[in-house]
């Protein structure tokens, strides 16, 4: 397919890496946004708990280094972080400076406390609607810049340089005219979001289907840590209501987590007790479920003065009260649902995949900031972070910079596992649909799993990836997409044989010394 149009940057989404990174890109060249729904849609806006950064008094970098490497469970890179945490005060007063007003509290900043750690530092806005706020901010500054965006446009194919193997552009769907496209790059970049709809009960939208990580991975690119899939402890558990997240600020506020019967459990589970992090907190609930034959647990925070519970959270309680419950005077039933994809394309400090001119940030990318384990509200902070350092890159190449340095941090130890994409594989798997796709997920590479149980994900997945998007559509890419992320994620799985972080083996329930390396996986040759 011809080339129509080429440009500086081609930017894959509209979350906040993506419009964090056209908006620095356009003050040096021209940039194209496409992104396969409205500009507006994506995972940034479900983003309640807000965006973490060492700002407040008596806090430093170093703090919060600390604390997201003791969350990552001993598999974070060291130097990512540290980037992320010295960088990211720099970053929030980008933000401010760009027009995002965070809520203040006595004439400062509000800072929350969050889930592991030790201090108050997670910046909010709207109450619990920061992710909404800064997706917004971004998006009408994008809409009157230089930036050029097309919406409703799905990228199917990553252009590549026969003889150099470097990235060129990208091929795209018009997914309401069915017309496809083809535009050239000089620089690539994919912030395409995560892959919740893996999962049967998911706090993402529709749009999370892991897109970005596809397309890398067909095109050659290496993915890292895909195993570690975060699952959120806290979302609404009601019939027929959506599975709306609950933040973590909740319990950051003050909020208990219950048991059916009403009495307080995380004491039982961990030292931080309902702070304690997301992985030890998700499998302690489904504890509690199962002891109690139960869909869910209770989230109370009716000791809370009501006042203080409609200004923090007015979002959520407005939600809640939607659908029956009032939590200034009940308890909001929750139960775990699938959240925070962790692993993703492989990159370096600087966002470089393994393919050359082709870049990836936030959830898309995996540069080893989150580990094993993602520190509350970490994620929104790694976006700009590592979103501003792609720019900076790019314009000291064309600087003509030396810019060669390791393919990704000194501290990395990684194992490579290839994987053939085609071939033979048994049959007999039942027919390919979405339900059927997150059943699958949901429990087989879940939040607890078993030898058993990932083979047969494996088994069954790695056929379904092979299966052609049935029509053009954008609904059949996205299902053949999530075929072929949901195998790997089952692949990378069923080959680490220990507990770490969020992903947990009950056949090998502890973490081991001699797991302590990044899985990368590639297509075979």
């Amino acid at each position: 397919m011809a080339v129509q149009t080429s440009y500086d940057y081609i930017i894959i989404g509209s979350g906040i890496a993506g419009l964090f990174a056209a908006l620095a890109a356009q003050e040096h060249g021209s940039v194209l946004l496409l992104t396969k729904g409205s500009i507006e849609d994506c995972n940034t806006q479900y983003a309640q708990g807000g965006i973490a950064a060492a700002v407040g008094p008596g806090d430093s970098p170093e703090m919060h280094l600390a604390d997201t490497l003791k969350a990552g469970a001993g598999l974070c890179d060291e130097e990512a972080a540290r980037i992320l945490t010295l960088e990211g005060p720099q970053r929030v007063a980008e933000l401010i400076r760009m027009g995002v007003v965070f809520d203040q509290l006595y004439g400062e900043t509000a800072l929350a406390m969050e889930g592991a750690h030790s201090q108050p530092r997670v910046l909010h806005a709207g109450g619990d609607a920061t992710g909404a706020h800064i997706e917004l901010t971004l998006a009408d500054l994008a809409r009157s810049s230089r930036v050029q965006i097309m919406e409703y446009a799905l990228a199917t194919r990553v252009l590549m340089d026969g003889d150099s193997g470097d990235a060129t552009g990208i091929e795209a769907l018009d997914v309401r005219s069915g017309q496809r496209m083809a535009f050239g790059g000089q620089y690539t970049v994919l912030a395409s979001g995560g892959a919740g709809q893996l999962y049967r009960s998911t706090t993402n939208p529709d749009v999370a289907t892991g897109d970005g990580v596809a397309l890398a991975f067909r095109a050659g690119a290496q993915l890292m840590d895909m195993e570690f899939y975060q699952f959120h402890p806290t979302a609404l558990q009601i019939p027929g209501a959506p599975r709306f997240l609950i933040s973590e600020a909740v319990r950051g506020e003050g909020g208990i987590l219950r048991n059916p019967a009403g009495q307080a459990f995380m004491k039982e589970y961990h030292s931080m007790a309902d702070l304690a992090p997301r992985d030890i907190v998700s499998r302690a609930l489904v504890t509690e479920m199962e002891r109690a034959g139960s869909d869910h647990v209770l989230l109370d925070v009716t000791h809370l003065a009501p006042s203080r519970v409609l200004a923090r959270f007015p979002t959520i309680h407005q939600t809640c009260l939607e659908h029956g419950v009032d939590m200034t005077r009940q308890p909001v039933p929750v139960s775990p649902a699938a959240h925070y994809m962790m692993g993703g394309v492989k990159t370096n400090l600087w966002g470089e995949t393994t393919i050359p001119r082709l870049y990836a940030c936030g959830e898309v990318s995996c540069v080893g900031v989150h580990g094993a384990n993602r520190l509350a509200s970490n994620s929104l902070l790694e976006t700009i972070v590592f979103s501003k350092r792609i720019i900076e890159r790019t314009l000291a190449k064309g600087r003509g910079a030396a810019t060669d340095g390791p393919s990704h941090p000194a501290t990395r130890q990684e194992r490579l596992v290839r994987v053939a994409m085609h071939g033979p594989v048994p049959t007999g798997a039942p027919a390919l649909d979405l339900p059927a796709l997150q059943a699958l997920m949901w429990q087989d590479v879940g939040i607890v799993r078993t030898d058993s149980h990932l083979r047969n994900a494996v088994g069954v997945l790695r056929e379904w990836s092979q299966v052609a998007p049935a029509s053009g559509g954008r609904a059949s890419h996205e299902l053949s997409n999530l075929a072929l992320v949901g195998w790997l994620t089952a692949e990378a799985a069923l080959t680490r044989q220990e507990s770490r972080g969020a992903h947990h083996r009950s056949d090998h329930p502890e973490p081991s010394v001699g797991w302590a390396y990044h899985l990368t996986f590639a297509a075979a040759e």
